[in-house]
């Protein structure tokens, strides 16, 4: 039963992202199980129902991600406590985590796919692109790096324009992987880059610390 559940969850998210989810019905989903509708239908209510299972397990992996790298789950303003502790290696760790997890996962790369389809034709679809792979991303970094410029990690500069110089180069390296087959290459120049800016942007005082 839970295999099953499973199954038609992961078709319908490679048919959202290869057709895009308006495009794809509740029968185009069953066919490519071989079940019927009927079937179908005691495990979700409906495409939307589907729909909504995706968005759910996506902020569930991106919560124990999170957790796992300890770096903070939600925003500055909900889990101020969190961005007290946060380190420089966590910040790296994670980045180059997040290549990785929106390039080569599954359900993430698949996930994203599907929202850069359909963020062109669906107001919805658009607002979730922009919370997780483009303005979200760059917030959250910004809360991250005002916190850091307090501590006198960094040195005095715009928290979101440093923010969106750190995360430019993550979100053009993933959407190059797509058609790369180099990932190595991809993971090298995106170590370099959070390197060279670490280093840039590091505060006099922390500069004397090994990074």
């Amino acid at each position: 039963m839970a295999d099953t559940k499973e199954n038609i969850l992961m078709a319908a998210l490679h048919l959202f992202a290869r057709d895009g989810y308006e495009a794809v019905s509740v029968s185009t989903i069953a066919g490519e199980l071989g079940i019927t509708k009927g079937a179908l239908y005691k495990h979700y209510k409906n495409k939307r129902d589907i729909f909504d299972s995706i968005v759910e397990r996506m902020y569930q992996i991106d919560a124990r991600r999170s957790q796992e790298y300890e770096v903070p789950k939600k925003k500055y303003e909900f889990e101020s406590k969190t961005y007290e502790n946060i380190s420089v290696n966590n910040i790296k760790n994670f980045t180059v985590s997040q290549f990785t997890f929106w390039s080569e996962d599954d359900f993430a790369s698949n996930f994203r796919k599907m929202l850069t389809l359909e963020q062109y034709r669906n107001a919805e679809m658009a607002e979730l692109y922009s919370n997780c792979i483009t303005a979200g991303p760059v917030a959250y970094m910004e809360d991250i790096f005002r916190k850091m410029i307090k501590k006198g990690i960094f040195r005095e500069a715009d928290p979101k324009q440093l923010a969106i110089e750190f995360y430019a180069p993550l979100y053009l390296l993933v959407n190059i992987s797509d058609w790369s087959n180099d990932k190595a290459k991809s993971i090298e120049l995106l170590n370099n880059h959070i390197d060279r800016f670490i280093q840039y942007n590091a505060a006099e005082t922390y500069e004397r610390i090994k990074l």
